[in-house]
């Protein structure tokens, strides 16, 4: 197996010594990695500046005096500025693609004792990314012995990013980065798949970048409570010190648009009796949330644009202006593309606001997700009020039969869902939701209308219900009778729920009623039971 090594050249530390004898009786990094027994090094390349040219001969000559066995290449990379991190990891990852480092039957080692601190780290992410399939190599001088030392050679440590005890610290990272999520939605074990991916994105924008973000959606969607959870994740992680300020745009027009953002001097405009620093200065270190911006007017636009780009920007009836190093979300549930071409949105500003644009779900596209949101809305009542309510089994049932139906709109989005909640819940005697209590609320929903309409029944179900040949077994006349009476059937939660709304006329005037053996009764005259319309 050929061992083949890549380093920098160390300017200062393999440069001890200088060219004359003296350097033998110091350690230098290059010249001591190649002398380690349990370490032979095949082939070794070294990283230079051409600034350092001659250095770079001359510890290729050392090499060849102490190591005749190791071929050293000098590869030459010039970097304007060692410490700038983009230039040297651009570099270097061009630099790693080359074939000689990626071949069979060779055990790569990158050597970072030498170079600058970026060089390093740029080095070491390549070998944590697997561009380098390497491991780290680090030598140093014996303890005590930095220079004119008595073992020239030194000491070296192999550290292999692939062992067991670094693994350790990839859960550990993962683990957290799964709190951050679980944080961003609010502790709720979402199901949504789309949803949930487009949350790890935001995790991992929100925790890289400050740039401006821009949540899009329906009205109730979500976007103020991400913003509020996206600014939550970096405080705590230490990405902004100052505070949250929530504005909504729709509420603001005119000159109290920009009086309220960048303030105003006192007297600046009739009712100005004192100075007010404006929603900017508020949110300096901060994040500023500024949700339904496609209300914003233009002229306050063009004075945020700037506010965004240089940070700064003049209040009302100032002479200078003001600085807010703030970070930016904005929300907004209309298409601002349509608004810039009907002249109501400026071009240059929605370009700045959508570096990094995403779209909220609404409820209606996230089913799946209503039933862990129903806990977590009961639990945010219970939070509130301290009084814990819950649903009975029948009641529940009841309740996501109607929310999880194709025909339930949800307008409204979370917000009707939490306001269902907190009426079902208030309404609740001794802290159970009971289906009477449901039922209501669906009503008072639906104008009166019960859950959703139920949905025709087409001809492949009759035919799986009553055989192939059922058309010419049954009067069509019948058949659409039937049809309904399953559609009703199995946008139902029970066969006496069925039997209330196929008879809910009749039933009235009846002093006892028994429309489950009514429901029953006709079922059976086709052969048919309720539980077989679930199955079918």
């Amino acid at each position: 197996m050929k061992t083949t090594a890549i380093s920098v050249l160390g300017t200062q530390k393999d440069a001890h010594g200088g060219a004359g004898k003296a350097r033998w009786d110091t350690w230098r990094p290059a010249i001591g990695l190649v002398q380690q027994e349990e370490l032979p090094i095949d082939e070794l390349h070294i990283i230079y500046n051409k600034a350092y040219k001659d250095l770079a001969e001359r510890i290729k000559a050392d090499i060849r005096s102490v190591s005749p066995e190791t071929k050293v290449v000098l590869d030459n990379i010039e970097l304007k500025d060692p410490w700038d991190f983009e230039e040297v990891y651009s570099k270097f990852y061009d630099y790693s693609m080359s074939p000689c480092f990626h071949e069979d039957k060779t055990s790569y080692y990158i050597h970072i004792s030498t170079g600058t601190h970026v060089e390093k780290i740029c080095l070491f992410l390549l070998v944590e990314s697997h561009h380098l399939n390497a491991k780290i190599v680090q030598s140093s001088p014996k303890e005590g012995h930095v220079r004119h030392s008595n073992d020239p050679k030194g000491v070296i440590n192999v550290i292999d990013l692939d062992l067991s005890r670094y693994d350790a610290l990839a859960k550990r990272f993962e683990t957290d980065r799964q709190k951050d999520l679980s944080f961003l939605k609010q502790g709720i074990e979402t199901r949504n798949a789309d949803f949930n991916h487009l949350i790890e994105t935001i995790e991992r924008v929100s925790v890289r970048s400050s740039d401006p973000i821009l949540l899009t959606g329906p009205t109730g969607a979500g976007k103020s409570q991400l913003a509020k959870q996206i600014y939550l994740l970096k405080k705590q992680s230490n990405k902004v010190k100052g505070e949250f300020v929530a504005v909504n745009c729709a509420t603001l027009g005119g000159d109290l648009a920009k009086s309220a953002l960048f303030g105003h001097k006192k007297g600046s405009f009739s009712g100005a009796g004192a100075d007010h620093a404006g929603f900017l200065k508020e949110a300096d270190g901060g994040i500023i949330f500024l949700d339904e911006i496609g209300e914003l007017p233009m002229e306050a636009q063009t004075m945020l644009l700037k506010a965004i780009e240089e940070k700064t920007y003049r209040p009302l009836g100032a002479t200078k202006d003001e600085h807010s190093d703030f970070q930016l979300i904005c929300g907004t549930n209309r298409n601002l593309m349509d608004d810039v071409t009907s002249g109501k949105f400026r071009r240059d500003l929605l370009a700045r606001i959508d570096l990094w644009s995403f779209k909220m779900p609404g409820l209606a596209e996230r089913r799946e997700d209503i039933e862990p949101n129903l806990d977590y809305e009961l639990l945010r009542y219970t939070q509130r009020t301290h009084k814990h309510v819950s649903f009975s089994k029948e009641a529940r049932a009841r309740f996501l039969k109607f929310a999880l139906a194709p025909t339930t709109p949800w307008h409204g989005n979370f917000r009707d869902l939490n306001a269902m909640v907190v009426r079902m819940a208030t309404l609740a005697d001794g802290g159970r939701i009971t289906e009477d209590v449901v039922i209501d609320e669906i009503a008072r929903m639906t104008g009166g209308a019960d859950a959703a309409e139920p949905v025709s029944v087409g001809e492949l179900t009759l035919a799986e219900l009553l055989g192939r040949d059922y058309a010419a077994r049954y009067d069509s006349f019948d058949l659409a009778q039937l049809a309904h009476v399953v559609a009703v059937c199995r946008s139902s939660v029970s066969a006496a729920d069925a039997a209330k709304k196929l008879f809910a006329v009749s039933r009235k005037a009846k002093k006892s009623n028994n429309d489950s053996d009514r429901l029953s009764k006709y079922l059976s005259r086709f052969g048919l039971k309720f539980k077989n319309l679930l199955m079918a």
